[in-house]
C-alpha cells in the first residue's frame, strides 16, 4: 500500500483558512498516513475508497487548527470562491475575529486510487492519495463533512465524489457549521 500526496491537498497552506503544517511537507504528512493506515489506525470514511486516518498524538502539536468557536461577538465575512475553475462558486463564511482553538486530533483523509479516477482527480497512480488534512477541535469527537461539499457530493455536481448523507448527517455538520469558523488569516 502506498499514499501519496494529491494536487488538491496542497491548498492548504497559512492563510487558506485550513489546517495547514509549517514543520511537516505534505510528503512526510502522507508517509505518516501510510504508517498509521498500515497500523489500521484509521476508519472508514463516508464511502468505500475513504478512510480518515488518525495522526499520532503527538504529531497534533504539528497542526494549526484554523477554528474559532462562534459565539455573539465573532465577526464574520462572507464571500462568493470556487475551489476550482470547473466547479460551481458557493459562499464562504469566515472569522475576521477571534482565536483559533486547540487541535484535539488530527484526520488525515485518504482516497482510493479507482475513487479518483471516476472523476479524473487523480494526481498520481499511487493506491492512495492523501487529499486533506483535518485538526479536529478539542472536545469535538469527529468532525463533519460540510455541508457545502455534502451537498456537491450527493448531487454529483462537479468537484463532488457520489456519495448520500442520511437525516443525522446532515444535521450533524449544520450544528457544527453553526457554533465554528474558519479564521481568516491576513
Amino acid at each position: 500500500m502506498t499514499i501519496s500526496v494529491n494536487d488538491f491537498v496542497r491548498r492548504q497552506v497559512k492563510g487558506s483558512g485550513r489546517t495547514y503544517s509549517s514543520t511537516m511537507s505534505f510528503e512526510e504528512i502522507a508517509r505518516h498516513a501510510d504508517a498509521q493506515m498500515a497500523k489500521g489506525q484509521y476508519r472508514e470514511g463516508y464511502r468505500d475508497g475513504v478512510r480518515v486516518v488518525q495522526a499520532d498524538r503527538a504529531k497534533t502539536a504539528h497542526f494549526v487548527c484554523p477554528f474559532v468557536r462562534i459565539t455573539e461577538e465573532t465577526e464574520l465575512e462572507a464571500g462568493v470562491v470556487k475551489r476550482r475553475d470547473n466547479e460551481e462558486a458557493y459562499v464562504q463564511i469566515r472569522a475576521v475575529t477571534g482565536d483559533p482553538v486547540p487541535a484535539g486530533t488530527v484526520d488525515l483523509i485518504c482516497y482510493r486510487h479507482d475513487v479518483l479516477r471516476e472523476n479524473n482527480e487523480h494526481s498520481t497512480e499511487a493506491d492512495w492519495e492523501l487529499i486533506s488534512i483535518h485538526a479536529v477541535p478539542e472536545g469535538i469527537g469527529e468532525l463533519p463533512m460540510g455541508p457545502v461539499t455534502m451537498m456537491r457530493n450527493q448531487l454529483q455536481l462537479p468537484g463532488g465524489t457520489k456519495a448520500y448523507y442520511d437525516s443525522d448527517s446532515w444535521a450533524r455538520s449544520v450544528e457544527f457549521w453553526q457554533k465554528f469558523a474558519p479564521l481568516k488569516e491576513n
